[in-house]
């Protein structure tokens, strides 16, 4: 259908005469979600101030008035601190009274104020929605206002609201308006002052307000006064365009404002109630006691709310803050003082909007658009936030900074609008803009609605623009700042100086106005940023540089060190480094950008460099160029134009006074030219470019200098920079500088280069010489000394004489000329023999030629005797024979003595000499070989004097010749003297692999070096000891033949056991080998004759007195046992080997050593378990084999005599006898009265922990797990009063028992046992014992038996007349898991024993006997409570005249069966009830056949039939509890007996506050998993209906309707099938509970549905939840909701089981009360339960 039809049916409904209705309101409702959109702190009285402000009022004043705790007394002391101390922390707030000075109300406002969201129409007013005042109604119920002579009073009816009008007498009028606010809760606290105090000086910020007080009751807390500077106008900066981008708004005008808040406030405020007061230690001891608490716990309690400290900088604020605590707790009363200044920008603003725009804008507001407005920028530069800090005064100056913390920007700027909102503005300023519009909360502004957002976008770029008119106004006064300071010094050029002493107020400044995002809408800042940086008229604004403040258009960012530059204004260094997002602001918006090369190069032209900035300019080119920003074309177009001036100490040696460095070209490696020559003028100097690499100075298109051009200028130019006179050719002085530079780098030159520095040089007289300056082939090498005229050279140090040799400097002098002036001076002298040129002239003549002597002549002097030689032959020396210098050896003494041709040198001979050098060159021998030694040694006699001389001479010699270089080893000739053996002559030599070092060698026949060389025999290469495979091979091959050889072989062995592995072929063939001589024992002396030879890995090394019957023992001395154990023996045979042959032969093991014996073997087994398990075979044979020892207990009774029987002792009747058996034959003794019993048939294991820890691995039986007792009882004793004794002494008891038990050892502790341990009385107990796998069984009777259905109960049975002892072993096997006899014992002591004596004997019994004073004097307590209470009760009603209700008269019957049959019938432990919430041991109730009660009216009017359904009777069960019918309160002695006389009813005005805090008293169970912990208390009932024990294993599973949640058994399969299954069966249950917790007014979400598969819990109560079982409803009402009546009838039922669950609420236990309760709550809510059955009827 079109809209059009539509449209005409509403025409048509609109004309209809049907009745006319209008829409109403819930009242209540609305104020509350008008409500819940207000989430700040204060804002009841934000709204009262603001209401103030837009009043024109000036002073305001806040009262909390407060009531006196009623159970603090007042503090006696009349200290002021005291009495307000005790304010805050007990009193609670009654009032709040806020007042203010400004204009009274007028009808208009009266009329406004009881009407919502009619809203101010003032357009130049903050409140908009008219919603502000009900704030109000957050605290207080029902407000008063007060102003002039007229008054208003708010009022609730039901959910309305209403007002009252009324007008005060002329002697009661006050001036100005005040609001009275009563707290509806009578507990609201003292607020927090200090928070308190923060909100009201943030509100006196903008509003017009010049005063605000706080007063808590009489004490004024806090005064703030607000004064402002008259404002100051100021025209808008030229540069800034006062439009916003819409066009909407414009700035018409600018004023600024200093403003000062004073602040006065009492020491309280800044007091922390939280910090811990001090404590009564008596009353926290007694306290403690009374709670069963220990003192230890105590102390727990006061020490584990003290943090901790994670570092030292929050210790040390906690300490500062703690000392500030206790100085403010002093003096609470004490004033405080600070002060706060402000600077206020104003801007007026003229709108220009549309019509359509004003219209929807008056629709959404109320109130038509402003035409004007203003907003106001709030800062504080630098100098007042200094100024603020310095006027603080008064002990709790330090919380100045708190109470301020939002009136001063320093962390966030906050938008106002009258009061600041949660909004910030992204930059450290606050701004106030009263025409914003906010959301209804005023906590945030509206950017939603449609035309709403473009009103306040428009408004936040005029605060845009306000903030940049600020931010121009600051660099202005800083500009000014900057003047003064330079005119004071009579200068117009601002210094560096002067900028870094104005850089804190700027960083001030840009901190504060840059902008970071705004919470929670980051759009806000978004715009105001916005318009902040694009109002500029031109792209420019104020900024402070390094040249004062300018235009950001002439100011650059120097990203780099640019000193050479210094005149272009940059941003200072630490405005960069602090401001830094800032100046990226200004960069971004690109109102700033980086210095170019233009400004550089400007720069450059405009003025001359001095050395140091030419130095800057280089290094800053190189950098560049090498970060890739310039090439070298770039660097060439700066440095074209720029010169800079040479220093002065340079000026006399540079061409020019002025360096261009545009024509430079080159630069000077000092690593080939030094810095002080003279360079090219092309060439930058070296102290320029000092600290550059040639690669960066390469890289900006300078080439280095080279040696070549650097020498053919020094030629050209004829020694210009060395100094007037002074050239290369003329001047020794310059050639002794020059040539070392180009001699130092000669190698490094090319072929070419060398080839033209020749051409360069070698014509030129350029060598100085000590016959003045030459051309280099006339000169000669200073080392030429032949003839003393030479022209040799002078003066050239450190010059290579490859430089000079390649330049023709001559070394030699022909040998033709030498011969020619020796021969000639040889024929002046006379023809005698002595004037003859000798070999040793010779030699010395050739030495002085020897570089230059032509490599054949060389060869010839070697092959030609030139020399004679000195030979001893009879005391003669022959002169005349000539030899070869190779068959001559150096002449000295030891050579001589060796009988070898020694060179003939008149005078001493020294190798070292030129002479000497050049003879061994031609092959001189200095030393005899090792071959020349051998062949001596070969052939002298032994022991003669040659012999000796040769072998001392060797050793001396050996390193300094280099013997110990040579193979002596490998010498294949006898030459060295040897140590006979036995019978042998003492001329023996051999050769070096013949003999060794070690005399021990000689046990397996070796040769041994003589015995006075064996300290040298590594130089004559002899090992110490043959090869070990050599040793080895003769060991095996000869073994040892009696035990002193053996000794010594294995001795010997023994010291070379590093070169035997453990684990080697060597090793194990020695192990394997038959070299061990076992020799026969007789008479403890050892003989050779009978041997047998065993390998070392079958015997063992020790005396062998376990082992040795069974294994071979040798024992030799502690070295040859070592090399034993290395080659596979051992001190004793292994677990593995043990056992191996206890499995083979244990039989004749037993034999030959004993049980003893066998039990040391089963003892080593047993500690090496965990490795014998690894071998599986050898484990498994263990266990099947019988090897294992057991002992049995055989009868030693005298037969036929009677008399001796008695006479023996128990352990005289038995004998104990050892066998052996497998390891499952047997059994490990644990339970010793079973073994006791049946000792004569059982094989048992040794009683030793380690044998029965083997024995149990090797999977013997434990005697306890065979054992099976079949447990008879009699019928349970009427009489239980034993039983619930003795479960109390157990309980206690054990506590002591299990305190010196550790925890691993321990089963179950006392809470176990008191939650889980019932015990039960019967008439006997009888138990048969029988062994599994045994055909054996006794019977024997006990008074103590402990019987286990599940492991989380267990019962025990007991007799009348029990047994300690028995109880003991009964319980033992739940308190610890490895009982012991004397555990027994023990616990049978401690239960038998009274505590006083238990302390006597050392037990620690303090403990337990304070938790029973102190349930004592708590039962005590109650008593006295109950009597009290039941005797104003009963005042109370015989006041009021009730009538007391008759006692009974006749019996009644429980449960449906008479008292009789009740007692006779006695219920087993396995018997359950057979109806729920049916008590077995109820008192006998009373009755009149049919009763006669509030019941009978029950059962009637909700249509409940007499017949005898178990429905009904468990209602019955339910509202009497099994007792008898008598009104409350009944007598706490005997609740079945009824006194004389009449009682008095209970007062129903206090039955009824009972019962609504029973229903109170519920609670939502939340928790996602129900483990209620098990029931702990004795209740002489068993398992009645609402017995919480269902509890104990629910979960929860999901939520049904109406908040009832469902809870399973843990262990339900599949949950989501149950839900599935019985979804009908949970709606009706759901709907049942619902209209039962109506007639109640309970919430539904106290109710929970649970449901068990067995147990007869209808209800139970868990610590005020209510949980109802599935299960019932199904099986007694389901079936009947298809009907009224069924309805009636199951939420009848229902109706009485919460009455009952609810009556738990007020008493835990089934008791008289309890009955009471349930029927008073029947009582109270059957009207409404009839009303809700006759509707549901109907």
């Amino acid at each position: 259908m079109a809209s059009t039809n539509y449209a005409r049916l509403r025409e048509q409904t609109m004309i209809s005469h049907e009745d006319e209705e209008a829409v109403t309101v819930n009242t209540r409702a609305l104020i509350d979600k008008v409500l819940a959109r207000y989430s700040g702190e204060w804002t009841t009285l934000r709204e009262l101030i603001q209401n103030a402000a837009d009043a024109q009022a000036t002073n305001v004043t806040i009262r909390f008035e407060t009531s006196p705790s009623s159970t603090v007394p007042l503090p006696q002391s009349q200290d002021p601190s005291e009495r307000l101390k005790h304010v805050l922390l007990h009193h609670t707030v009654k009032t709040l009274l806020v007042s203010n000075d400004g204009d009274l109300f007028n009808e208009n406002d009266w009329q406004r104020l009881k009407r919502i969201a009619e809203g101010n129409p003032d357009e130049t007013k903050i409140g908009a929605f008219g919603v502000g005042f009900y704030s109000v109604f957050a605290d207080c119920e029902s407000p008063f206002v007060s102003s002039g002579k007229e008054t208003m009073a708010f009022y609730w009816k039901k959910d309305s609201l209403f007002t009252r009008r009324g007008k005060l007498p002329e002697e009661q009028v006050q001036k100005g308006t005040t609001f009275l606010l009563d707290y509806r809760s009578q507990s609201t606290p003292v607020p927090p002052l200090l928070s308190l105090c923060q909100f009201l000086a943030t509100s006196l910020t903008f509003v017009g307000l010049h005063t605000i007080q706080l007063y808590l009751d009489d004490w004024n807390v806090l005064t703030l006064t607000k004064k402002i500077a008259p404002a100051a106008k100021v025209s808008i900066p030229k540069e800034v365009n006062p439009k916003t981008r819409d066009g909407l708004m414009k700035i018409s005008d600018v004023e600024y404002q200093n403003a000062q808040i004073d602040a006065q406030w009492m020491n309280v405020v800044g007091w922390d109630r939280k910090v811990p007061q001090p404590v009564n230690v008596a009353a926290a001891v007694q306290q403690e006691s009374a709670s069963s608490s220990s003192l230890r716990g105590w102390f727990a309690k006061l020490t584990s709310g003290a943090p901790s400290s994670t570092n030292a900088a929050t210790q040390r604020a906690r300490k500062e803050e703690e000392a500030l605590q206790r100085a403010l707790v002093e003096d609470l009363t004490g004033i405080s003082t600070a002060t706060v200044f402000l600077r206020i920008s104003t801007v007026n603003v003229h709108t220009f909007i549309s019509k359509q725009l004003a219209q929807e804008l008056e629709r959404a507001t109320k109130k038509p658009p402003p035409k004007q407005t203003r907003i106001a920028i709030l800062t504080s530069s630098y100098d007042e936030s200094s100024a603020s800090m310095s006027t603080i005064s008064g002990a709790g100056a330090k919380k100045a900074s708190e109470i301020f913390a939002s009136v001063l920007p320093t962390k966030n700027g906050k938008i106002f609008i009258g009061f600041p909102t949660a909004q910030t503005t992204g930059l450290l300023a606050h701004i106030s803009a009263p025409s914003v519009i906010p959301t209804v909360e005023r906590e945030s502004i509206d950017l939603n609605a449609r035309y709403v957002r473009d009103w306040n976008v428009e408004m936040l770029r005029v605060a845009g623009i306000a903030c940049r008119i600020a931010y121009t106004g600051d660099m202005s006064e800083l500009k000014a700042k900057l003047d003064r300071i330079a005119s004071a010094d009579g200068r117009k050029k601002i210094t560096k100086e002067d900028v870094t002493s104005v850089l804190p107020s700027a960083i001030h400044t840009y901190k504060q106005y840059n902008f970071d995002e705004s919470t929670p809408s980051s759009k806000v800042g978004d715009y105001i940023e916005e318009a902040f940086w694009m109002c500029n008229q031109k792209a420019s604004i104020d900024v402070l540089s390094t040249r004062g403040v300018l235009p950001s258009q002439m100011v650059r960012v120097a990203t780099e060190d640019l000193s050479f530059v210094e005149g272009i204004p940059v941003v200072p260094d630490e405005v960069m480094e602090k401001s830094n997002q800032f100046v990226t602001k200004l960069r971004e918006f690109g109102l700033l950008s980086d210095i170019t090369t233009g400004d550089i190069k400007k720069e450059l032209e405009a003025q001359a460099l001095t050395e140091k900035q030419v130095t800057e300019l280089v290094k800053w080119a190189c950098s560049k160029v090498a970060r890739g920003d310039f090439d070298a074309s770039v660097v060439q177009t700066l440095f074209d134009g720029t010169v800079a001036s040479i220093r002065e100490e340079f000026v006399n040696l540079s061409a020019s006074p002025v360096l261009q460095l545009g024509q430079i070209t080159g630069f000077v490696n000092v690593a080939k030219i030094p810095a002080e020559m003279p360079t090219p003028p092309n060439t930058i100097p070296f102290r320029i470019t000092k600290g550059l690499s040639p690669t960066q100075l390469q890289s900006i298109g300078w080439d280095e200098l080279q040696i070549v051009p650097w020498l053919r200028w020094i030629i050209e130019s004829d020694g210009y920079g060395f100094g007037a006179g002074q050239s290369l050719t003329t001047t020794p002085a310059v050639a002794a500088q020059v040539l070392p530079v180009i001699s130092k780098a000669w190698d490094s030159l090319s072929q070419s280069s060398k080839d033209t520095t020749v051409t360069l040089l070698s014509p030129r007289t350029v060598i100085p010489t000590k016959l003045g300056m030459r051309i280099p082939p006339r000169a000669y090498f200073a080392s030429v000394k032949l003839f003393d005229d030479l022209p040799t050279i002078t003066g050239l140090q450190g010059v290579k004489e490859k430089f000079l040799a390649a330049l023709g400097v001559r070394k030699t002098v022909e040998l033709n000329v030498v011969f020619d002036r020796l021969m000639a001076k040889s024929t002046n002298v006379s023809a005698t023999e002595e004037s003859k040129w000798s070999h040793v002239d010779l030699i010395r003549y050739l030495v002085s030629v020897k570089d230059d002597i032509p490599a054949e002549d060389v060869k010839r002097l070697r092959n030609t005797p030139i020399c004679t030689a000195e030979i001893k032959s009879a005391d003669q020396t022959d002169k005349g024979k000539l030899y070869r210098v190779s068959e001559l050896y150096e002449p000295t003494d030891s050579v001589k003595k060796l009988g070898l041709p020694a060179l003939f040198w008149p005078g001493q001979y020294r190798p070292s000499t030129p002479e000497g050098r050049f003879l061994r060159m031609l092959g001189l021998n200095p030393y005899p070989s090792v071959n020349d030694l051998v062949n001596i040694l070969s052939t002298a006699p032994n022991g003669g004097d040659l012999q000796r001389t040769a072998l001392d001479y060797w050793i001396i010699n050996n390193f300094q010749n280099g013997y110990n270089k040579v193979n002596v080893a490998a010498i294949d000739k006898a030459f060295l003297p040897v140590q006979p053996f036995a019978g042998e002559s003492n001329n023996k030599i051999a050769k070096p692999s013949q003999c060794f070092a070690n005399p021990k060698a000689g046990v397996l026949r070796f040769r041994i070096l003589r015995e006075d060389l064996l300290q040298y025999s590594q130089t004559f290469g002899v090992l110490t000891d043959p090869s070990i495979e050599t040793c080895v091979e003769r060991l095996v091959k000869t073994p040892p033949t009696d035990y002193a050889s053996a000794k010594a072989l294995y001795g010997y062995f023994a010291g070379r056991l590093n070169e035997l592995p453990p684990r080697g072929n060597l090793t194990d063939r020695l192990g394997n080998a038959p070299i061990v001589p076992i020799l026969q024992r007789s008479g403890g002396e050892k003989r050779s004759s009978a041997v047998r030879y065993v390998t070392p890995t079958s015997c063992f090394i020790g005396d062998g007195a376990t082992y040795g019957d069974i294994f071979d023992f040798v024992d030799f001395d502690a070295e040859a046992n070592t090399f034993l154990l290395r080659v596979g023996s051992k001190h004793e045979p292994s677990a593995t080997e043990i056992a191996s042959m206890l499995v083979r032969q244990p039989a004749r093991l037993l034999e030959t050593l004993g049980h003893e014996k066998y039990l040391q073997i089963l003892r080593k087994i047993a500690e090496s378990a965990a490795t014998l398990k690894k071998d599986k075979s050898l484990w498994q044979q263990l266990k099947s084999s019988p090897c294992l020892l057991a002992e049995k207990q055989v009868s030693n009774l005298p037969a036929g005599d009677d008399e001796k029987v008695r006479e023996l002792e128990d352990e005289e009747m038995f004998i104990k006898e050892y066998s052996l058996a497998a390891a499952p034959g047997m059994v490990l003794l644990d339970d010793f009265a079973t073994y006791r019993i049946f000792q004569s048939s059982l094989l048992v294991a040794p009683q030793e922990e380690l044998l029965e820890s083997l024995y149990a691995s090797l999977e013997t039986p434990w005697l306890s797990k065979l054992v099976e007792d079949d447990q008879r009882m009699g019928n349970p004793l009427r009489d239980q009063s034993g039983a619930s004794l003795l479960q109390k002494l157990i309980v206690e008891r054990s506590r002591l028992f299990l305190y010196d038990h550790t925890a691993d050892v321990i089963r179950h502790d006392a809470k176990w046992l008191e939650q889980n341990l019932t015990v039960k009385a019967t008439e006997f107990l009888q138990v048969t014992r029988r062994l599994k796998g045994y055909r054996l069984q006794f019977v024997e009777k006990r008074t103590a038996a402990l019987h286990r259905e599940s492991k989380r109960e267990a019962t025990l049975f007991i007799t009348a007349k029990y047994d300690l002892y028995e109880v003991s072993r009964a319980l033992m096997s739940l308190l610890l898991k490895r009982p012991r006899q004397q555990d027994y014992l023990a616990l049978e002591m401690l239960m038998e024993s009274d505590l006083r004596r238990l302390k006597a004997k050392g037990y620690n019994v303090d403990r337990i006997l304070r938790a029973k004073a102190a349930e004592s004097r708590i039962a005590d307590s109650e008593r006295r409570k109950r009597e009290e209470e039941q005797k104003r009760l009963a005042e109370e009603e015989v006041k009021a005249r009730a009538v007391a209700l008759p006692p009974p008269t006749q019996p009644a019957l429980t449960n449906g069966v008479s008292g009789q049959e009740q007692t006779s019938d006695v219920e087993t432990p396995e018997r359950a009830l057979s109806i729920p919430g049916a008590f077995s041991d109820s008192p006998p109730a009373s009755s009149r056949g049919k009763r006669g009660n509030i019941f009978n009216s029950i059962s009637k009017h909700l249509g409940m039939n007499a017949g005898n359904t178990a429905a009904q009777q468990q209602m019955q069960n339910l509202l009497t509890n099994g007792s008898q019918d008598v009104p409350p309160p009944y007598d706490a002695r005997d609740p079945n007996s009824a006194g004389p006389g009449t009682e008095q009813v209970t007062s129903p005005r206090d039955l009824q506050r009972n019962l609504e805090a029973a229903i109170s008293a519920c609670r939502p169970y939340n928790s996602s998993t129900l483990f209620s912990p098990p029931q702990t208390t004795t209740v002489k009932e068993t398992a009645s209906y609402c017995d919480n024990k269902p509890g104990n294993n629910l979960v929860f599973v999901a939520d049904l309707s109406n908040s009832i949640k469902l809870f399973l058994h843990r262990h339900n399969p599949d949950p989501t099938a149950f839900l599935t299954t019985h979804a009908d069966a949970l709606a009706n249950f759901v709907f049942i509970l619902t209209e039962v917790a109506a007639i109640f007014s309970l919430p539904t979400s106290r109710l929970n549905i649970f449901h068990d598969d067995a147990g007869a819990s209808i209800a139970f109560n868990t610590n005020g939840s209510i949980f109802c079982n599935l299960r019932y409803f199904v099986q007694l009402h389901l079936a009947g909701m298809a009907s009224p009546e069924g309805k009636v009838e199951a939420c009848s039922y229902w109706y009485i089981t919460l009455c009952h669950e609810l009556a738990h609420n007020l008493v835990a236990d089934h008791s008289s009360q309890h009955s009471f309760y349930t029927e008073s709550f029947a009582a109270q809510y059957f009207r409404r339960m009839v009303w809700w059955a006759s509707r549901m009827g109907a």
